[in-house]
């Protein structure tokens, strides 16, 4: 019997970015919204399954117009965890939040000035544009 494959490729044409910042979501999301004139509002926590079968929640905000997308992903699991890796991104785990921007936003403000900008605000301590396709777990951003 013959076997077929289903090959597909996904589009990870998005910036992403790194915050190490030990404020809560909301407060994050606030403050993003006053820099970057945005309007990220919280949306239903994302629900993953991890390799030993428990259910991992992570908090995300969302930022939607006609030209672009902003997402804010806490990295750490909500609520505690017996596993290993209660993280979204394991491979990042080090930072806190994932900020990611799709669509016209992302080439009007410029990587560089937008790290800049971020290292503006008092509560974040570091922040770093990752290449999505380095990442293991890039399906995770996915939607």
């Amino acid at each position: 019997m013959k076997t077929l494959h289903l090959d597909i490729e996904y589009d990870f044409g998005f910036a992403l970015f790194g915050v190490v910042a030990s404020c809560r979501d909301y407060k994050m999301a606030w403050s993003l919204n006053r820099l970057l004139s945005l309007n990220l509002t919280r949306q239903q926590d994302l629900c993953y399954e991890t390799t030993d079968r428990q259910k991992m929640y992570i908090s995300h905000f969302e930022h939607h117009d006609f030209h672009s997308t902003v997402r804010l992903f806490r990295n750490r699991a909500l609520g505690i965890l017996a596993s290993k890796k209660p993280f979204m991104l394991p491979d990042v785990k080090e930072y806190d939040y994932i900020l990611q921007i799709t669509g016209a936003l992302q080439h009007y403000l410029h990587p560089q000035e937008l790290l800049r900008r971020l290292q503006t605000l008092p509560m974040i301590q570091y922040t770093k544009q990752f290449d999505p396709l380095t990442l293991k777990n890039k399906e995770h951003l996915l939607f």
